[in-house]
């Protein structure tokens, strides 16, 4: 299913509706495997519990900041680089999200691109 060019007719609620669902369902797989990374990582990298792995993983995920000490150099830089994606994934999967709704707004008020096509 492809998004409407803005000469065409805004989609129906249900199709708009199936179209969040899709895109809300692709940034849940996102959020999903953006923790299981994170927490299998702190889990063998930092030596953390499953629970403290997870709950390291979520903090850092969503930009609240670490919650345990990282002792070794391992845990340092697996840490690090988590960081670093995390900030890059939730900015992403904030994009994919709101996505359909911000093309929904942006046709429903007939918002021009300065494009002549």
């Amino acid at each position: 299913m492809e998004l409407e060019h803005h000469k065409q007719k805004v989609a129906s609620l249900p199709r708009f509706f199936a179209r969040l669902a899709r895109y809300s369902l692709f940034a849940l797989l996102l959020i999903v495997v953006s923790l299981l990374i994170g927490t299998t990582g702190y889990h063998y990298a930092a030596g953390l519990g499953w629970l403290d792995s997870f709950y390291m993983s979520s903090m850092i995920l969503t930009g609240m900041g670490p919650v345990s000490e990282m002792t070794t150099e391992r845990a340092k830089l697996f840490s690090s680089f988590y960081a670093l994606y995390s900030g890059v994934a939730f900015l992403s999967i904030t994009a994919v999200f709101f996505a359909p709704i911000i093309h929904r707004l942006l046709h429903v008020l007939h918002v021009e691109t300065g494009r002549e096509e």
